[in-house]
């Protein structure tokens, strides 16, 4: 058995996982049985450096992997390559991994291969379906092969891993960190964030409806960011509605979006909003439009109905509480949906307050309990 601390290195990679492991990695900083450690890959840069930037997350090592218009086998390269000599170099006792990137899946691998065990946040969302998404679909569930912790938001979630054969002592139902970050964000713990002032302007309008559309998801980057930027621009022909569209910097979605929306009236291009400017968005919001995932728990926790703009949800508990609505990537089914919601009185389409359907705000220290009784045994 090794002395003192055991080290846990977290591995983060993309912007949304940053704001799903803070409060986990604040957590680790306060344990006084496990060590944290942060290794960075950087497959998203410049958003991921934004949301370290927010949450005081002082990485330890950043591999620095992002190329342009990267493919997911150049970042599963790139982080195996770099990250395997890292691994051997630290000894680890525990990586920890959030959700269903690339990164994500190579950094599992990754520890695989060095036998340090791995820990799996967010673990057991599925649709079952390989493309959709894709390829995160794929990678959660390779993942789940090679974790020795699984950290389930939900119990359906749990469910999912023991019915594919994951010994039920393995599974941990914790709730989902993002609603940790979320009630960081809405007490004042971070930075406040702030409406850029032509949104603010707009909704101040007497009236005025703000629609919040975000998307980035691989599986849209042809026809699906099409329809979601038609149906964006059919909603903002209306006088009472604002369209604000944070635009994510990959070429794929940010070229389609400012060529089709760029000059329309009542449509707002946003650069990536910080964490707190983008809870401020989503507070302000009568609906929002989204292919995200991590989106899906904040506006239920929020009370904020959401179109999810895919074919397939691996974030089931929404739709069953009608906090949320499949509504695919047709555009003309998108426009639809999303008028009925504008249309009705507020409180008969807003989502009740899901409250703790994807967790309580103490998903972190239940993960650190959990690490320090498994590893400091």
């Amino acid at each position: 058995m090794k002395s003192g601390r055991k080290k846990v290195l977290c591995v983060i990679g993309t912007r949304p996982e940053a704001i799903k492991m803070a409060p986990v990695i604040a957590c680790l900083h306060k344990s006084c049985k496990l060590r944290a450690l942060v290794c960075v890959t950087s497959q998203h840069e410049e958003m991921l450096e934004e949301a370290l930037d927010v949450f005081s997350i002082r990485p330890d090592w950043d591999l620095r992997i992002m190329r342009h218009n990267q493919s997911p086998d150049d970042v599963a390269h790139a982080v195996l390559e770099r990250l395997c000599p890292l691994l051997r170099q630290i000894g680890a006792d525990c990586v920890l991994v959030q959700g269903d990137t690339t990164t994500a899946f190579a950094a599992a691998l990754a520890a695989f291969y060095t036998s340090i065990p791995v820990g799996h946040v967010e673990a057991g969302l599925r649709t079952y379906r390989c493309d959709a998404p894709y390829p995160e679909e794929i990678n959660r569930q390779m993942i789940s092969r090679m974790a020795a912790i699984h950290f389930a938001p939900t119990g359906r979630a749990a469910r999912n891993l023991v019915s594919e054969g994951i010994p039920r002592r393995m599974v941990h139902v914790t709730g989902n960190t993002v609603i940790d970050s979320l009630r960081m964000a809405l007490s004042g713990e971070l930075p406040p964030g702030e409406l850029s002032a032509a949104v603010a302007a707009a909704v101040s309008e007497p009236g005025k409806k703000l629609v919040l559309v975000t998307a980035h998801r691989r599986e849209n980057f042809k026809r699906g960011i099409r329809n979601i930027c038609l149906a964006a621009g059919c909603l903002a022909r209306r006088d009472d509605v604002a369209v604000a569209f944070p635009v994510h910097p990959n070429p794929n979605i940010a070229g389609r979006v400012n060529a089709m929306l760029g000059r329309r009236k009542n449509v707002f291009l946003l650069r990536p909003q910080p964490y707190p400017a983008f809870v401020r968005l989503m507070q302000a919001s009568r609906l929002i439009i989204t292919d995200s995932g991590g989106i899906q728990e904040e506006a239920a926790y929020l009370g904020k109905p959401v179109l999810v703009t895919r074919e397939a949800t691996e974030r089931g508990e929404g739709v069953s509480a009608r906090a949320a609505l499949l509504a695919g990537t047709r555009a003309a089914a998108i426009t639809a949906a999303a008028a009925k919601i504008l249309d009705a009185a507020p409180a008969r389409f807003a989502a009740r307050r899901a409250g703790k359907i994807y967790g309580d705000g103490h998903s972190a220290p239940a993960i650190v309990r959990i690490l320090e009784g498994l590893l400091c045994k």
